[in-house]
């Protein structure tokens, strides 16, 4: 409205009148001043907030497996891969010149010492013998006569000695025909089995050809070579459990400890002997040996638990004290299909069995059992 009561027709509006319009100024100016305050003094969140700010920050802890473990008595064994071979083998020579009348056994038939296996043509030794022997008794009746004229004093003692040695002549004469006779009949050495033979009937063989080859297998040899660090282990006649790569298992004794380390691989021959009644088993045969050699106390677990050290020492990581991780040099001491026998852990281990890989001995894990199927694995 205009000063004359006339209405303004300006369009614009004024509040220089209105009380209220004052109030709203003053509140406006307070509000102002305190948001001012507020900013100054630094204060925008609650302090706990920004400690546990503070915590997502830190480093977390890797989880591992754990799996407490008591150690046990183990019984030590030394094992060990070999060959078995005869106790005896042997080739059979023609003694004798002449041709094969009779052949009596078979390649692969067992023959006992003595056993007559074939027979060469003896017709014309024979006749030698006949021969040797007539002259034998010629000889012996003129030693006698010399002796007789000696008595009577009608002959020297030179007539007397040249009539003995005459004798011994044909004594030996006789002796060798018999002997050469013998030798026409082709013998078995020894008990065993004809591993190769070469004699047929009308074949002509000559004094010193081989005719046959007899092995004797029982018992049979299983020959090893051992370190030398496990020899002090080892007694003559301590036994062992033998196993044959045709699945035979037998029980043998130690035979035979070498003196004598071998050249180039500084390992020792150990013999162990195993019966072998009829020669049932071959000559030549694989055969792994295991020797029980005292007891320890250790850890059943599996392979795949093993760590490296910083050294390259082979160990296992377990979970100490506080959470922290320890690196235990361990040796194995047997090994079986479903996993390893180890020395060097305390008697009572908390073994990592997962996650070993991820932590160094001295750090702080978080440990936790595992699940199932770890552990199945870890005892494997």
């Amino acid at each position: 409205m205009s000063q004359d009561g006339s209405p303004d027709l300006t369009g614009k509006l004024t509040f220089d009148g209105d009380k209220g319009a004052g109030r709203s100024k003053w509140v406006a100016i307070l509000m102002g001043l305190a948001m001012v305050g507020w900013m100054g003094s630094g204060y925008f969140a609650p302090t706990e907030p920004e400690e546990e700010n503070a915590d997502d920050n830190a480093p977390s802890l890797v989880t591992v497996a754990v799996l407490p473990s008591a150690a046990q008595d183990v019984q030590l064994v030394l094992a060990a891969e070999g060959q078995s071979i005869p106790d005896r083998s042997t080739e059979i020579r023609a003694k004798a010149s002449g041709q094969i009348i009779e052949v009596l056994v078979e390649r692969g038939d067992l023959v006992t010492s003595g056993q007559e296996i074939g027979r060469i043509d003896a017709e014309t030794i024979e006749a030698q013998v006949l021969q040797a022997q007539t002259q034998l008794a010629q000889a012996t009746r003129d030693y006698n006569n010399a002796v007789s004229l000696q008595d009577r004093g009608l002959a020297t003692e030179d007539r007397v000695s040249a009539a003995r040695a005459a004798e011994a002549a044909a004594e030996a004469a006789v002796t060798a025909a018999v002997e050469q006779l013998d030798n026409t009949v082709i013998t078995a050495p020894f008990s065993g089995r004809l591993n190769d033979m070469t004699l047929d009937e009308g074949e002509f063989v000559t004094n010193g050809d081989t005719v046959a080859e007899v092995l004797d297998n029982d018992p049979l040899t299983v020959v090893v070579q051992v370190p030398q660090q496990a020899l002090s282990r080892l007694h003559k006649g301590d036994t062992a459990q033998v196993s044959f790569i045709t699945g035979e298992e037998r029980v043998g004794v130690i035979g035979f400890i070498g003196s004598n380390a071998d050249a180039q691989t500084r390992t020792f021959r150990v013999e162990v002997t195993v019966d072998n009644p009829n020669s049932e088993m071959p000559a030549g045969l694989s055969a792994r040996i295991e020797i029980p050699t005292g007891q320890a106390r250790g850890h059943f677990i599996s392979p795949a638990i093993l760590s490296l050290g910083t050294s390259g020492d082979l160990g296992v990581k377990t979970v100490a004290e506080g959470d922290v991780v320890a690196f235990s040099q361990v040796s194995i001491v047997r090994a079986q299909p479903d996993g390893i026998w180890v020395t060097g852990l305390p008697d009572e281990a908390d073994i990592i069995t997962v996650g070993q890989g991820f932590v160094n001995a001295g750090d702080v894990v978080n440990p936790r059992a595992p699940v199932a199927d770890q552990t199945a694995d870890a005892s494997q």
